[in-house]
């Protein structure tokens, strides 16, 4: 998994990641939105959960890139 993971171009994975956290753009992304109704206990909705994870897909997808090529890079000593 982790061999497939870093497989993923960084900078596509980043411009894809920052595109999905703020779609759609106006009047407000959906992310900041459905985090707010994380926050406030109101993320009840199927289709609210569903586009909390769509969108927070991404994000999650590109810290776990960035932690494992951390990881799998020899320590220089």
């Amino acid at each position: 998994m982790i061999d497939l993971l870093n497989k993923i171009p960084l900078k596509m994975l980043a411009v894809a990641a920052i595109f999905m956290a703020l779609a759609p753009f106006a009047p407000e992304p959906h992310l900041l939105e459905k985090s707010r109704m994380l926050i406030n206990g109101e993320l009840t909705k199927a289709i609210d959960i569903f586009d909390f994870f769509w969108h927070s897909f991404l994000i999650v997808l590109l810290l776990l890139r960035l932690l494992f090529a951390k990881q799998s890079k020899p320590s220089e000593s």
